[in-house]
């Protein structure tokens, strides 16, 4: 691939619900622009985009891909991405390292709510964006239904720039609203448009022009006045309109048939802004505390974004990253800005799916990859080491569903760390916790799919087999009542004997509180120097409480009298006293278990605000209150961590993908008592 300035580069994420086409789409691009010389299938697994065996197997895209080809003396970066809801995070780093997006939309199905999800997404990171009605070929294709779809939910400012020619078996091509030509069969071969036809793209090429013209004072008095746009001004201002965000340009084709596809890509050349043209880009440098903007220029500072990690078993880790100024060099050095420390850059790569191309530079506005820095992970900046800056990180979506994680074997257990680290890495969605009071791994993803996936990945890349299990819930115990509790360890086994006498008293603490000791003894009946004993038998019983073993809160244990020997007395013999005199305090004390609970944030549509609420109400949670917000209501509620181990997959079933909701620790309850006698008893019988 030869060298291309900043200003002959185009960055395109392509998004969309899954099964809308994506990968096949970014497929037929390559192939028309002759990056690929053969056609794969994602039914096959035969496509550039979806190599790993996971998504080859399950027939989607679980990563996102980088796949540049060339067209018309333009460089074009595609940064194709999962549609699947479980593996957002790979579409938030592809927004990241993108300058626009393509939306795809069924042209069967039409707008889901992943593509509602990916345009809020685009929104918000103020891409300029494509909409492509894609599978005209299927049955059932309806164009203008969608095109009405679209509008309703994302805005007027959706205009077709092109109609399709037929639809179904019948679809044969594509009607250019800009230059009033059609363009049928395989080759796409210009023609003028049918008769049939001539009235429907009269009434949308007027409409896409009342869009365009808005861009500009003058084209508006132009076209008020009667005179006649030309082509030219037509598409100068549809290129205004699109990188201002006030026009979509609605496009439409077939993947598979491989209909469309070069009127895309001229599109993309000819309407999507170059990184020169989306301007400058703000980073903050730390020292002086201060934003800087710098120009996408090689003549800046080099400043890089990495926006996806991956371990490759062969080449170890593979960083993508993304150049806003300056340029990077193979065999170079350069500054990791976030984690303050200098990184050896070996041999560039160009990327295309799998297939690495050496590259000896990438300059700004270019993404490539590098293999085994050492420290740099996703999020970092690289940059300068006598001009350090700081890029905005990539914000991924917080982890909403948890597995514990048991290694097979023994051998699986020793290589269990290491390939838990390497995935969390690798994505940063993934979320690795040693819960101390269950003494369970747990990993934490976006779904279950997710970790699913996460489990093979461990299997296939790093050798290490395990299953995954409901988490077990951290309960804990207290007491409800005071209680004084008396232990004389006294024992003769011929020379030294062990004598070791405590009386303490237990008193209940407010929640949250933790377990305290204390220590009021006078007189000297238990000598200070076995105090400490006294103590540290305490704290190691309350680890294992009298119901169930769970661990002891809220609870402080006071040791006030007891009684020595000068001779068998001894730190072993006070510590036991004090951890049997903790057990019988507690057996005494009325003994109740705790749960967490969970603060649970919502965020649904109105239609679905009362099933949400109902299926809370099963799950003996609270509903704290309610926010309505832009079409939704945000209810803020606080339920049992028992309950809640699965609502990931509950909330999306309900509200058929749509919520959200965020959950972190709150506090501990009381289980009620019919729920602790069930609980006490499956942990007894888990023991035997």
């Amino acid at each position: 691939m030869r060298d291309y300035g900043t200003e002959h580069i185009r960055n395109v994420v392509l998004l969309s619900h899954c099964g809308a086409g994506k990968t096949s789409l970014s497929e037929a691009m390559l192939y028309t622009s002759g990056a690929i010389n053969r056609l794969g299938k994602v039914d096959e697994g035969t496509t550039t985009s979806d190599y790993e065996p996971d998504e080859v197997k399950r027939q989607i895209s679980i990563n996102l891909s980088l796949l540049p080809c060339e067209w018309k003396d333009t460089k074009i970066n595609l940064i194709d991405t999962p549609g699947y809801a479980d593996f957002v995070g790979e579409v938030r780093a592809g927004i990241r390292g993108s300058d626009e997006a393509i939306i795809v939309v069924c042209a069967v199905s039409g707008v889901e709510v992943g593509t509602e999800q990916v345009w809020q997404y685009a929104a918000e990171a103020n891409l300029p964006r494509f909409i492509v009605v894609n599978k005209m070929d299927r049955e059932n294709a309806d164009f203008q239904r969608r095109v009405e779809e679209i509008r309703s939910c994302f805005g007027t400012g959706c205009v077709p720039i092109q109609l399709p020619l037929g639809a179904a078996e019948g679809f044969q091509g594509v009607i250019d609203l800009l230059r009033m030509k059609a363009h049928s069969g395989p080759k796409l071969e210009e023609g003028e448009i049918p008769d049939s036809l001539q009235g429907q793209a009269d009434s949308y090429r007027e409409k896409l022009v009342e869009a365009v013209v808005e861009i500009d004072d003058d084209l508006i008095a132009k076209y008020l006045e009667g005179e006649e746009i030309s082509q030219a001004e037509v598409s100068n201002a549809l290129k205004k309109a699109v990188m201002s965000g006030k026009v979509t340009p609605i496009l439409v084709g077939s993947a598979l048939q491989n209909i469309g596809i070069p009127l895309l890509l001229n599109a993309i050349c000819d309407y999507l802004p170059s990184p020169k043209e989306k301007g400058q880009v703000v980073a903050t440098n730390p020292a002086a505390g201060a934003q800087e903007e710098l120009e996408p220029d090689q003549a800046q500072p080099p400043l890089a974004l990495v926006f996806k990690t991956s371990a490759d078993p062969y080449v170890g880790k593979l960083t993508c990253f993304r150049v806003y100024s300056g340029s990077i060099h193979s065999n170079s050095q350069v500054w990791n800005a976030t984690k303050k420390a200098a990184e050896r850059i070996g041999q560039l790569f160009m990327l295309r799916g799998k297939a690495q191309e050496p590259a000896s530079q990438l300059i700004a506005g270019d993404i490539g990859a590098v293999a085994k820095l050492t420290t740099t992970g996703t999020g970092d900046t690289l940059c300068q080491r006598d001009h350090p800056l700081l890029l905005a990180p990539i914000q991924f979506p917080l982890p909403s569903f948890s597995v514990a994680v048991y290694p097979k074997t023994k051998a699986d257990l020793d290589k269990l760390g290491t390939a838990l680290l390497r995935l969390s890495e690798e994505d940063l969605t993934l979320v690795v916790h040693k819960e101390p009071d269950t003494g369970e791994t747990t990993l934490s993803g976006l779904g279950e799919s997710h970790v699913e996936v996460a489990a093979e990945k461990m299997l296939r890349k790093f050798g290490v087999a395990v299953e995954l299990s409901i988490p077990k819930v951290p309960y804990k115990e207290t007491v409800t009542v005071s209680a004084k509790a008396e232990y004389k360890h006294k024992k003769q086994t011929g020379g030294h004997g062990q004598y070791g006498h405590v009386f303490l008293e237990l008193e209940p603490l407010p929640r949250g509180t933790g377990f305290e000791f204390a220590g009021r003894v006078v007189g000297g009946s238990v000598p200070k120097n076995y105090i400490s004993a006294v103590e540290k038998g305490v704290h190691e019983a309350s680890h294992e409480g009298v119901l169930a073993g769970y661990s002891v809160v809220d609870v402080r244990a006071t040791l006030y009298d007891g009684s020595s020997h000068p001779v068998d007395s001894s730190d072993i013999a006070f510590k036991i006293a004090g951890a049997q005199a903790l057990k019988k305090g507690l057996a005494q004390a009325q003994p109740v278990l705790l749960e967490p609970i969970m603060d649970i944030t919502i965020t649904v549509p109105r239609d679905f605000t009362g099933d949400t609420i109902g299926d809370l109400n099963t799950k003996r949670a609270k509903v704290l209150g309610m926010n309505p917000e832009d079409g939704t209501n945000v209810i803020e509620a606080q339920a049992p961590l028992a309950e809640s181990l699965r609502y990931a997959t509950d909330l999306r079933s309900i509200t058929q993908g749509r919520g959200s909701f965020t959950m972190q620790f709150s506090h501990y309850e009381e289980v009620p008592a019919h729920l602790a006698q069930k609980i006490i008893a499956q942990r007894q019988a888990d023991k035997a």
